[in-house]
């Protein structure tokens, strides 16, 4: 490290290996990419909840689809089992065997704020993560990543935000975007809507 900054970091995912291999290293996402990033999330989780109709409280709707906070995302890496213990993806169903107990809850991915103090609350999640094969993007922002991870879940701040394996259009999303398909999306994103006529 030169001059105090520090290179951001990519996610080296080899496609030829299957998808249960694990990420080498984590994404970080600042400035304009962050932004675009935010808001494609936010349109999906938008459209997500006028798909599933506004039936359920909206705490209640972000509790089933997404894991938020430190505590919370750190309980739920603790029950997954380690990757290669399993051997299964997220998205698929789990059968139990015998006296065996998988949990219900698998998280796609993490969403960390970087610029988290003091460092040592979300010290031990990229190691949890990295055992269960959970992928983590670190948001880093001026004003605050834990700020602009709070907006995107509708509260105040939020440190850590773990996406559900769900197999929703938020799923959908957070798939194109690890298997580096976030260039068309974010072009996507910047046209504008046809005038009607």
């Amino acid at each position: 490290m030169q001059g105090g900054k520090r290179a951001s970091r990519k996610l080296v995912h080899d496609v030829s290996k299957p998808p249960n291999s694990v990420p080498q290293e984590s994404e970080c996402y600042e400035g304009e990419s962050l932004v675009r990033l935010l808001k494609l999330i936010q349109r999906e989780i938008v459209s997500a909840r006028s798909l599933h109709g506004d039936s359920l409280p909206e705490k209640l709707w972000f509790k089933q689809r997404f894991s938020i906070g430190v505590n919370e995302v750190t309980r739920v890496l603790e029950r997954m089992a380690p990757r290669a213990n399993m051997g299964i993806s997220p998205q698929q169903p789990h059968i139990l065997c015998g006296n065996s107990k998988v949990p219900s809850v698998q998280l796609q991915v993490i969403l960390l704020a970087a610029d988290c103090s003091p460092r040592w609350l979300i010290k031990h999640l990229p190691g949890l993560a990295l055992s269960r094969n959970v992928p983590v993007i670190f948001v880093k922002d001026k004003k605050g990543g834990s700020l602009r991870l709070g907006e995107l879940v509708k509260l105040k701040t939020a440190i850590a935000v773990g996406i559900k394996a769900k197999g929703n259009i938020i799923n959908q999303l957070m798939d194109k975007i690890l298997h580096g398909d976030e260039v068309d999306l974010l072009k996507l994103s910047e046209t504008p809507e046809a005038p009607r006529q």
